[in-house]
């Protein structure tokens, strides 16, 4: 049977203590046990179903884990406190002094700069290449190297990562093909498509109310199992612990994530195609035009549609700073950095969520500075959003 990730969601049953429909918040930072020798085991990671510390985990901690393991299809997961909280353990624990990643460069301005800043001074070295490229990227692999690192939507120029035979290239190369798969939850499942470890910022679409900062690894039960250790997991370590009510905050949140998916790829689709008529540099995975379109197509659960994600190069700085001013003045959405909020949130990565970019880098990515990063909300009425916006470019003089 095909793997439809808002089925595995849907077919989770978790009872609260009383019979209540939502699981209990376990709302303690530590356990207590019955016995001394449980509490060695437990240390010891012998004692299944026992509570420790809940730096380490704890039961509303492990339904969202089990949950978002089942809808990424992994054996388990780890949440954590934010998406790169979930990130930079991830890499540290693959990783060490003199080891090597190979990266696409258009990622995350926060993961960029911990790769190109944070983690040389450990030894760990990247190199950042194009990831649509696959003779360049396989050209970058040496023999130090551990990781192949992705985002299967990129942020911000929405370039695809053709899963499947990078996953060939890591698995070639004895690698592990790490996966952000942030931008597009449900409509892409990584692991189906060889990655070995999926990551989510879980403050973005799986939350989707942008109240909650939190991320998760889905992975194999070996891997999470490293990452929790007591001794040597960086998650146990660093602490990145998702706090317990945020925990059945995101869970409840994640039973509308098919339904909500579905409004913001109809939504963006529906304006990609309006403002690309319209003449407008517009880069939209579903548009026939988008590079990658047939490779992310094929990748894609059909049903959750090309994601809510697009982009639209105005020209200059100038005129996105007025054009955002002014859709924020015309309640269109918010002038704000980050995703998957019921309002369209609108902002120039190039000096906001991609600015640790050196601006040389931004440009021979072809991340201009009249590039506007769209998240589209969950609009009713797409069409009278449409006729708004292209208003205010009009007035602007965009259009």
């Amino acid at each position: 049977m095909k793997f439809n990730p808002a089925d595995k969601i849907q077919d989770l049953q978790y009872f609260g203590e009383f019979g209540g429909v939502n699981p209990s918040i376990s709302d303690s930072s530590t356990y207590t046990f019955l016995s001394a020798k449980t509490m060695f085991d437990t240390f010891e990671g012998n004692a299944e179903g026992c509570y420790l510390y809940s730096r380490h985990s704890s039961p509303s901690n492990l339904y969202l884990d089990r949950a978002l393991a089942a809808m990424e299809g992994t054996e388990t997961a780890n949440v954590s406190a934010s998406g790169m909280g979930a990130i930079t353990p991830t890499l540290l624990q693959l990783c060490g002094n003199g080891d090597h990643v190979v990266s696409s460069r258009t990622i995350y301005g926060g993961t960029y700069a911990f790769l190109k800043n944070f983690a040389p001074r450990m030894g760990i070295q990247t190199s950042f290449v194009d990831i649509t490229k696959l003779d360049i990227v396989e050209s970058a692999i040496t023999p130090n190297t551990k990781v192949l690192y992705c985002e299967t939507v990129s942020n911000p120029l929405l370039e695809i990562a053709d899963l499947a035979n990078l996953s060939k290239i890591a698995k070639k190369h004895n690698l592990k093909l790490v996966v952000d798969n942030t931008f597009s939850p449900l409509s892409v499942s990584p692991i189906k498509l060889g990655a070995d470890i999926v990551i989510h910022s879980l403050t973005k679409y799986i939350n989707g109310s942008s109240d909650t900062v939190g991320g998760v690894v889905c992975a194999s039960q070996e891997f999470i199992n490293d990452l929790k250790n007591v001794n040597s997991g960086a998650s146990m370590l660093l602490g990145p612990t998702m706090d317990s009510m945020r925990s059945a905050s995101v869970m409840k949140n994640l039973r509308t994530l098919h339904l909500r998916i579905k409004q913001h790829s109809y939504n963006a689709t529906y304006l990609a195609e309006k403002f690309e008529k319209d003449g407008l540099k517009t880069v939209y995975p579903g548009l026939k035009s988008h590079p990658s379109h047939e490779v992310y197509k094929k990748m894609i659960n059909p049903e959750y549609g090309f994601g809510g994600m697009m982009t639209v190069d105005v020209g200059n700085l100038d005129k996105a700073n007025a054009l955002m001013e002014l859709m924020q003045e015309r309640n269109l959405g918010y002038l704000a950095v980050s995703l998957g909020f019921y309002k369209t949130l609108f902002s120039a990565p190039g000096t906001s969520t991609s600015s640790e970019i050196p601006l040389e880098e931004q440009v021979e990515m072809g991340l201009t500075d009249g590039l506007i990063r769209f998240s589209i909300g969950l609009d009713n009425d797409i069409e009278r959003t449409y006729q708004m916006m292209k208003d205010c470019m009009k007035e602007i003089g965009i259009l």
